[in-house]
C-alpha cells in the first residue's frame, strides 16, 4: 500500500519541488538582467508565489553554509538533497514492492 500511493505521491512532489527551484533561478536570472520586470504582475506574482513555497526550504540551508558573497549555493544543495530523496524513494519502493 505504501510503495503504490505514498512513495509515488513523495517522488511527484520531490519533482516539482526540484522544478521550482529551478524556474526560481530562471526568473531571478531574467530579473537581474533586466529581461523581464518585476512591474509586470505575473512575472512578480510568480516570484512570490515561488519564494513563498521555496523559502522554507532555503533558509535552513542558508543559515549552514558559510557566506559566499553575491553566489547563493542553497538551491543547488537543495536540488541534490532531492534528487538523493528522489533515489532513496525509488530503492524503498522496490524493496517495499
Amino acid at each position: 500500500m505504501i510503495s503504490q500511493v505514498l512513495i509515488p505521491t513523495l517522488m511527484l512532489l520531490a519533482n516539482i519541488v526540484s522544478k521550482a527551484v529551478i524556474v526560481q533561478f530562471i526568473l531571478y536570472l531574467l530579473l537581474t538582467f533586466n529581461v523581464v520586470s518585476m512591474r509586470n504582475q505575473f512575472v512578480s506574482g510568480l516570484w512570490e508565489a515561488i519564494n513563498a513555497v521555496l523559502a522554507p526550504l532555503l533558509r535552513p540551508i542558508q543559515r549552514l553554509m558559510p557566506p559566499t558573497g553575491a553566489i547563493d549555493f542553497s538551491p543547488m544543495v537543495l536540488i541534490v538533497l532531492i534528487q538523493v530523496l528522489i533515489y532513496f524513494l525509488a530503492y524503498l519502493q522496490g524493496v517495499l514492492a
